[in-house]
């Protein structure tokens, strides 16, 4: 497979690729039954980025429209409580017992914010959304420290929710829910030593979690609050991450999708022509799967939908043809995101 050949894209078998996880969810990945959502999200983000939304007919970006807005879950119904609010990851877990009421629901920040960037990508107007019942939701996970726990049934609290929280806030256009001082605070005590950013203070820094700090940074307009020592220590340690494709921390082997969480936060850095696109490029073309479609994170290995997407726009960051423009801060198109400002200047038109 790494022969010139197989370094062009190939497109249709991408594309016939997401439709597959669109249609049916196989049994490889059923033990993220309870995540569909996320897997929906690489799917029409996928087809977005290949410029191929109308591969959707209509009849079914309404039905994946229509079953996302069923995993919203409301205020409660006997006291307004708005604190679970929020889009659920599938309706797996939606177990009904003697009364009519399930308590058992409540929102998840990754899949608030995947499911916002899926309903933007299919065009909705998000008409039918509960905007001030998603920002009670994200307002109810914000911890003391700045960070965000991921439900209010009890998760992990990191930077990942960090990220997905002020996604959401900057989607919905309101930032009531959102402690921008705190969760600054939290992102720069989560510096490392390297100047990497890591998940939580103290602990490894790791190109992911980076993304998510600086893309949250520039979401808030608080890039300025990092020192010119802390912004080219990052920019030196997110560099030299490359070894052909990109790592995720030193010493590990480079994978697939650090192409676009490196690729990206160098973006936001204005940094990323100092890299090697052709050797970037080579590698994640060495992970392709040119006979049925999809990306792998490393060669020879069983591709997936996650990579897949994100080795699609980590190559749409460095150009390739044939592919959209990346919004890198929110991870969706620039068509996307300009259905978004629409969106923007029709709310502020009606307030």
């Amino acid at each position: 497979m790494n022969n010139e050949e197989n370094k062009i894209l190939s497109h249709r078998q991408h594309v016939k690729y997401f439709m597959r996880f669109l249609n049916v969810l196989p049994s490889s990945l059923s033990s993220h039954d309870t995540t569909r959502v996320t897997i929906a999200y690489f799917s029409v983000s996928g087809l977005d980025v290949l410029g191929s939304i109308s591969s959707i007919s209509i009849d079914l970006q309404t039905r994946i429209i229509d079953w996302l807005y069923r995993l919203q879950v409301h205020p409660n119904k006997e006291n307004g409580d708005m604190s679970a609010c929020g889009f659920q990851g599938s309706s797996t877990v939606n177990i009904r017992f003697n009364t009519e009421e399930n308590n058992y629901r409540c929102g998840h920040l990754a899949m608030t914010y995947t499911g916002l960037c899926i309903l933007l990508a299919l065009g909705d107007d998000l008409s039918r959304l509960n905007r001030k019942a998603l920002i009670e939701g994200v307002k109810a996970l914000q911890t003391e420290e700045g960070n965000f726990s991921a439900t209010l049934s009890g998760c992990e609290s990191d930077m990942r929710f960090v990220y997905c929280a002020a996604c959401i806030s900057y989607m919905l256009n309101d930032w009531s829910g959102f402690n921008i001082k705190t969760a600054t605070d939290y992102i720069i005590k989560s510096i490392g030593y390297d100047y990497g950013i890591a998940q939580c203070p103290e602990l490894e820094s790791h190109g992911g979690t980076t993304f998510c700090a600086l893309a949250t940074l520039s979401l808030t307009n608080q890039l300025d609050k990092l020192t010119v020592d802390q912004i080219e220590g990052l920019k030196r340690w997110l560099l030299y991450r490359q070894i052909d494709g990109f790592q995720g921390r030193p010493n590990k082997p480079v994978d697939t999708c650090y192409s676009f969480w490196v690729g990206a936060s160098l973006k936001m850095l204005d940094a990323l022509h100092l890299t090697n696109y052709p050797n970037n490029r080579s590698y994640v073309y060495e992970t392709q799967d040119s006979v049925v479609g999809g990306f792998s994170k490393w060669p020879d290995t069983c591709t997936d939908p996650m990579h897949t997407y994100l080795g699609l726009a980590g190559l749409s960051l460095i150009g390739e043809n044939g592919l959209l423009d990346i919004v890198p801060t929110l991870n969706i198109t620039k068509r996307a995101h300009d259905h978004l400002k629409t969106l923007h200047e029709k709310w502020a038109s009606e307030s």
